[in-house]
């Protein structure tokens, strides 16, 4: 590392975004490196305006402000929308069309950790131009010109508000939704947005804590839906939406108080797009079931396998000029009708209009797919040095015994079912879900699973169901 740099850990760049422990690998030396290193970036592609937004955990203000100083530090002009969720500022992005953006967010993940998503364009970067940020650090080539860039203040939560209105309208049945935002971003927007088109909304935990006093902001997990299921029953809702912290991805429950999978959430979504665009190609993300190829094909679609993670599901999605895609993990990627990147609230608005336009129950439209025994998706600790080893043991074996799909990972295929490992990119973890067409079936595939992760060098788990 260059001798007049500030010690920034390699790790915390990841794949699509940046992401630490706030406090030691996120100091304020650090995220106004990091932010200085990006105005760099930006400035050598002509980009000298940058919007800035940020969670409601208590380390984003600290963090935000140092990075937007480092960018200020280096000539970039920016815009600093305040407290937002991820997709009002990839909204603002088109709002005040400028080219360049940080959104310092920790999203799913534990309250002591934060992160930056960096944007380029109208999209966020990653692989390469996540490690060009750091070698312009590194190599202590962070520009210093005379004159400081300006900060602005804006609030865009009315705009972005009513832009979300202007794209839903309902149909004539009448909606009850419950709302849980988990503390984090969802209680500024989507109350509004949901009643503004004719729903019935009532809320739960919608003010921004970043203590998260209720329950982790992470609606893929049961546990933290919990609250919502028990709140849909009792009020005898049509559905439960719940948000994560950054409300890019969106958790639904359905009136009987069952949590809906994510690709089970696609294929309800598919079956209203492919009505309007029949033959349409249909990105479907490696964690998702056999199910979901299976209903886009019956649907007249045409499923391809694509990798897991919110900047390369959107990559592919402009490379295809895809619809639509989604991920197991809630992240709804709309370019039908909107603008392609994961909107939470945009989400809730399409099942919601979805739902008004059927007499059909929430449960009834879930029960209609094929059902598949699966576990959850289950991620389980495995230090960054060492996940991507196991991988590619489990990978190297696993070509050689059975048909695979190796697009991101290793998708290993059995008469019955299948089963999948592959490296998060956002946390030392290794992630992994199997399936199988009968509850024996899936015994023996994950159990399968865990004996290759073992004989690879990896740890021992448990299943989530």
């Amino acid at each position: 590392m260059h001798s007049n740099a500030p010690r920034v850990p390699r790790h915390i760049f990841r794949e699509y975004d940046i992401r630490g422990l706030a406090e030691r690998e996120l100091s304020d030396e650090i995220a106004g490196a990091i932010g200085a290193a990006y105005g760099t970036y930006l400035s050598g592609k002509g980009i000298y305006s940058a919007v800035a937004g940020g969670d409601a955990r208590l380390s984003t203000p600290r963090i935000k402000s140092a990075v937007v100083d480092g960018l200020t530090s280096v000539g970039i002009s920016v815009t600093d929308i305040g407290l937002s969720a991820t997709p009002a500022f990839y909204w603002s992005l088109y709002h005040f069309d400028v080219s360049g953006g940080v959104m310092v967010t920790g999203s799913h993940n534990p309250p002591e950790f934060n992160g930056l998503k960096l944007a380029r364009g109208k999209s966020t970067i990653w692989g390469g131009d996540i490690v060009e940020i750091y070698k312009i650090i590194s190599e202590g080539r962070s520009e210093k010109p005379g004159t400081r860039g300006a900060v602005r203040n804006a609030d865009i939560t009315e705009a972005y508000i009513e832009t979300l209105v202007s794209k839903i309208r309902l149909g004539p049945r009448k909606l009850k939704l419950v709302l849980d935002s988990g503390n984090g971003t969802g209680g500024i927007y989507a109350p509004a947005f949901l009643r503004a088109v004719g729903a019935d909304v009532e809320e739960m935990f919608s003010e921004p804590d970043g203590r998260f006093p209720n329950h982790h902001p992470d609606p893929t997990k049961r546990e933290y839906l919990l609250p919502l299921m028990n709140t849909v029953k009792r009020s005898r809702a049509d559905a439960g939406i719940g948000f994560d912290g950054d409300s890019d991805r969106i958790g639904v429950v359905d009136d009987e108080g069952n949590m809906i999978f994510g690709d089970q959430l696609m294929a309800i979504y598919w079956r209203e797009i492919l009505r309007k665009h029949p033959g349409a190609l249909a990105i479907t993300e490696i964690k998702s079931s056999a199910m979901l190829p299976e209903e886009i094909a019956r649907l007249g679609g045409k499923p391809m396998w694509w990798k897991s993670g919110h900047s390369l599901v959107k990559a592919m999605m402009r490379e295809e000029n895809a619809l639509f895609a989604g991920e197991v993990s809630g992240h709804m990627f709309f370019a039908d009708e909107y603008y392609g990147y994961d909107d939470a609230f945009y989400a809730a608005g399409r099942l919601a209009r979805i739902l008004s336009n059927t007499e059909k129950k929430l449960s009834e439209l879930v029960a209609e797919l094929p059902r598949y025994h699966s576990t959850a998706e289950t991620r389980f600790p495995c230090p960054d040095e060492t996940k991507f080893g196991v991988v590619e043991r489990v990978k190297e074996r696993a070509l050689k015994e059975a048909d695979t799909i190796t697009v991101d990972g290793v998708r290993i295929i059995y008469p019955d079912g299948w089963s999948l490992l592959r490296v998060s990119n956002t946390q030392p973890t290794l992630v992994s879900r199997c399936e199988g067409k009968t509850e024996e079936a899936l015994q023996r595939i994950s159990d399968d699973m865990k004996r290759r992760v073992r004989e690879a060098g990896g740890p021992d788990f448990e299943w989530e169901y």
